[in-house]
């Protein structure tokens, strides 16, 4: 039979109210006493009844963090940072379990899992990575992220836009600097000589895609009004794994329109455009430059290394759990903007010189 709380407030010699205070945390208990109900609790093996307590407390210590792809190295070190986040250093507060929901991106999918947690009565909910940008999927992801909120459980969205809900309910907003980010990077290439950039952004309709995009074309503008529209020929949207960057930039190559670099929408996709120009016999980046976004860990291992702008996935995994638990609260209006940063390694260089305009 299941191990009783009252058994192991025997056990450890206090009350059943002390033995609940420890459990839940948030509130002072002494050293010692602490120490053997843990003790107490360990030896006779007491699992709590997450349900029961989720009932009785009409929350739990459950947070769910919804991602496009955990596989994805962008998703995985968000959440990654995010639930070493929610465990407490210390042991005055209650640990929290992150369960983590893949979505692959789907709109169904965001609102099937919103609607399995707030069944469970989650004690938060983090959504990450871009939204999709359907104005249906944006009504109905508003409504039932409203539902959530307004029932009292905190709410994060991570790397996305805000959504369109009342003020005043436990809604927070951590979105990245992705539109500067991808104006900086088309800079560099500029300042270097390029003209002829091509560029592989991520699926349309997404807004991560949308933001990096339109930095990219600001930049080329600011520096020739007419370079947006020379570039488009050599611009096409592809998906965010490496694969899809091998086959934009083979299709790049078969429209036969000139470029000497190539701004890839992350990092993965730039290695699949790296791995298909030099299976074309180009040079990288003697012949084409590429560069990437986010900044991942493999990118300092490429030969040669990425240039590519850094996202800060770590902080924001962790200002995601300190507003989702309450440790932190949102700014003014809700709306927090992490920078990026521009990584200038050795896949850019000046355009060959035959190429130069």
């Amino acid at each position: 039979m299941a191990v009783t709380l009252a058994e192991v407030a025997a056990h450890a010699g206090v009350s059943p109210a002390t033995v609940s205070r420890v459990l839940n945390g948030g509130y002072p208990v002494a050293g010692g006493t602490r120490t053997r109900v843990e003790q107490a609790v360990e030896e006779l093996g007491y699992i709590a009844n997450g349900p029961a307590r989720a009932l009785a407390a009409a929350t739990s210590d459950l947070i769910g963090v919804l991602v496009h792809d955990v596989a994805d190295t962008f998703f995985g070190i968000l959440a990654g940072s995010l639930q070493r986040a929610l465990d407490p250093a210390g042991r005055a507060e209650p640990r929290r379990l992150a369960v983590v929901c893949n979505t692959e991106g789907a709109s169904a999918a965001e609102i099937a899992y919103l609607t399995l947690l707030e069944g469970q009565r989650a004690g938060g909910v983090v959504l990450t990575g871009g939204a999709v940008e359907d104005p249906d999927h944006t009504a109905a992801l508003a409504a039932r992220v409203s539902r959530i909120a307004a029932a009292g459980t905190p709410v994060v969205l991570c790397g996305r836009p805000p959504l369109p809900v009342d003020a005043g309910l436990p809604l927070a907003t951590v979105v990245f600097d992705d539109r500067g980010g991808a104006f900086r990077l088309a800079e560099h290439l500029l300042a270097l000589g390029h003209r002829r950039i091509a560029y592989v952004a991520g699926p349309p309709g997404l807004s991560t895609s949308r933001e990096r995009l339109a930095g990219h074309r600001d930049a080329l503008a600011r520096h020739d009004p007419t370079l947006p529209d020379t570039c488009a020929r050599i611009t096409l949207h592809a998906g965010f794994e490496r694969s899809a960057g091998y086959d934009a930039a083979q299709e790049l190559l078969r429209r036969a329109e000139p470029f000497t670099a190539v701004a890839a929408a992350n990092d993965a996709v730039a290695t699949g455009v790296v791995a298909a120009l030099r299976e074309a016999g180009l040079r990288i980046p003697e012949d084409v430059s590429v560069a990437g976004f986010d900044d991942l860990p493999f990118c300092v291992d490429t030969a040669p290394a990425l240039t590519t702008v850094r996202v800060p996935l770590r902080e924001a995994g962790a200002l995601a759990a300190n507003l989702v638990t309450g440790r932190r609260s949102p700014p003014p209006g809700g709306i927090t903007t992490l920078p990026t940063e521009l990584m200038v390694r050795g896949s850019t260089a000046p355009p060959p010189e035959g190429s130069r305009p």
